[in-house]
């Protein structure tokens, strides 16, 4: 396999580390005057007919404050924010985020509504609407797809612990989102935000631009504020370029954290589901509601005594005050406005206390695309063929083969823009024994974990590395596939460590993010740092569901 092709295929699929907009550099939020005067620049198509809404950029804190004094129930907000789907997913300008609502959802919520006029709140997620992938199951009236036709009516036994961690902290499962179908890694050549059951989700910022993959349709329904906060799941960039692209707080965990029974795999060594917010405080109060020790997932095993309920403690708006911060200068250089709005971030850390050691890159830096995709064809192949099985033989399907199988027949439904060609791959490849996956897996830790992000943070003392998410939002085009230019998620994807993006500002009127990722189980560090820089800045605008795009003189 050619290098291109191996790149093509490492930096894409849910990976995608985003886009590069030509063109020079354009407006910030306010807090970048040096990259703009103007705050906006000239756009076409603004969908005027969206009107306000009421739940517009709430909090999960906003929603109990209105719940405990009765202006809201758990059933007025799964009503409102249903009838927003309806009128803007569904109609108007058309997202075509979620995927599936959950008819269960009001009966849920008036029982919870019940259980606090009885006994209180069981914390601060009681009452609130979620929005899962669909790729996470749940044991109920919902399908569990991946986007795929080839697992339409699959409805699991058993919910994933993400689900089951969800409703025990009182949380309403309002329904599932779209996504780049098997998590974008079906194809090459894929485009983010498609799906054969779903379709194309559309970014709300510019509804011809790309919201990212593969958690598409979880990162433009919340920063639509179609739902109060989202699920999203990562291989490499999953959650983090479409938090970047929605202008979002996402937080990829550390691998373990979040138990991932129940959710359809990609790559064991490298998969993890976790919050997408509007705010990193929102993040950090639902990544508290999903941590646990699962018997069915091993790797959570290691989270005993590491991991957290409570995340939000961490939110320190004085919080980069005397952190060490290293600056990854390898993943730059790939957009000059990029480039720009990364050197304001840098000096918002530096004016609020923190130490740059600039640079501080990682060395390992590139050496580890083909051995991570080689990783994933075995891993691919093995995970999801046992999760297949534990469907029963009433699944639609039963393996890889099983699948593909299904594409070719269903050809004009399944694949009218791109094939299957990582399906091909990973079919062929042997059990997880081979000795060429042992070694690649070996690499890929050893390049990325001890010579890689832990030995970087050791040489210069540091809380953790940061480097830009990607560029802003590209033209979506399903002729050709996803347009990549750079970012940053593959360090912490591949060693398994965890990541957060925050909205550093915005680039002709598209949000772009920064990343704070840094050694396993950090996310506390993690957070305190992201909070902060968001308080900093306050960069995150309501999208305003533009038809285009026009590019600054």
């Amino acid at each position: 396999m050619s290098r291109k092709v191996v790149q093509l295929a490492a930096n894409r699929r849910l990976f995608l580390r985003t886009a590069l907009v030509g063109g020079a550099a354009a407006t910030m939020t306010r807090f970048y005057p040096a990259l703009g005067a103007a705050r906006d620049i000239p756009s076409a198509g603004s969908a005027s007919d969206v009107k306000p809404f009421e739940l517009d950029e709430i909090t999960i804190s906003d929603l109990q404050d209105g719940m405990r004094s009765g202006k809201f129930t758990a059933r007025s907000l799964v009503e409102k924010y249903s009838a927003r789907i309806e009128e803007i997913d569904k109609n108007g300008p058309a997202i075509n985020c979620v995927i599936e609502l959950n008819p269960d959802a009001v009966s849920i919520a008036d029982s919870l509504d019940e259980e606090r006029k009885a006994r209180g709140p069981r914390g601060l997620l009681h009452g609130v609407p979620v929005l899962i992938k669909d790729n996470i199951d749940t044991a109920d009236k919902m399908m569990t797809t991946a986007g795929s036709l080839a697992l339409v009516g699959s409805k699991p036994t058993q919910d994933s612990y993400v689900a089951q961690r969800l409703r025990a902290a009182g949380a309403v499962i309002l329904g599932k989102t779209n996504l780049s179908e098997w998590a974008n890694i079906r194809s090459s050549h894929s485009t983010s935000g498609w799906s054969g059951r779903g379709g194309l989700t559309k970014n709300p910022y510019a509804l011809d631009r790309n919201p990212c993959g593969s958690s598409s349709g979880t990162g433009a329904g919340i920063s639509a504020n179609l739902c109060a906060v989202g699920i999203g799941t990562e291989t490499d960039g999953s959650i983090v370029c479409p938090a970047s692209s929605n202008g979002l707080a996402g937080i990829k965990p550390t691998v373990g954290l979040v138990s991932r029974s129940g959710i359809i795999p990609i790559s064991h060594s490298q998969d993890g589901a976790g919050p997408m917010c509007r705010t990193v405080r929102d993040a950090a109060i639902l990544l508290g509601a999903l941590t646990g020790v699962d018997p069915q997932d091993s790797a959570t095993s290691a989270s005993q005594g590491r991991s957290l309920t409570n995340y939000a403690q961490f939110c320190d708006s004085n919080g980069l005050r005397g952190a060490r911060i290293g600056i990854a200068r390898k993943y730059f250089g790939f957009n000059d406005a990029v480039d720009g709005l990364m050197e304001q971030s840098l000096d918002v850390m530096r004016k609020q206390g923190a130490t740059l050691v600039d640079p501080a890159d990682i060395e390992t830096f590139g050496k580890f695309d083909e051995s991570e995709l080689l990783v994933f064809m075995y891993e691919l192949k093995a995970d999801l063929n046992a999760y297949l099985a534990r469907l029963g033989p009433n699944a639609p399907v039963h393996t890889l083969k099983d699948i593909i199988d299904f594409n070719d027949r269903n050809r004009q439904k399944e694949m009218p823009y791109f094939g299957q060609d990582l399906f091909l791959k990973a079919e062929a490849k042997g059990p997880l024994s081979e000795k060429a996956y042992l070694d690649a897996l070996e690499k890929n830790h050893q390049l990325t974990r001890t010579e890689g992000i832990d030995a970087t943070m050791d040489k210069y003392h540091l809380d953790a590395i940061v480097a830009p998410t990607g560029g802003p939002a590209w033209l979506t085009d399903l002729v050709n596939g996803d347009h990549v230019a750079g970012g940053s998620s593959n360090a912490a994807a591949v060693a398994g460590y965890p990541n957060i993006n925050v909205t550093a500002g915005f680039i002709s009127s598209l949000p772009v993010g920064i990343s704070f990722f840094g050694r396993a189980w950090s996310e506390a560090t993690l957070i305190r740092l992201a909070f902060a820089f968001e308080q900093a800045t306050k960069a995150r605008q309501t999208p305003r569901f533009l038809a285009t795009i026009v590019e600054a003189n």
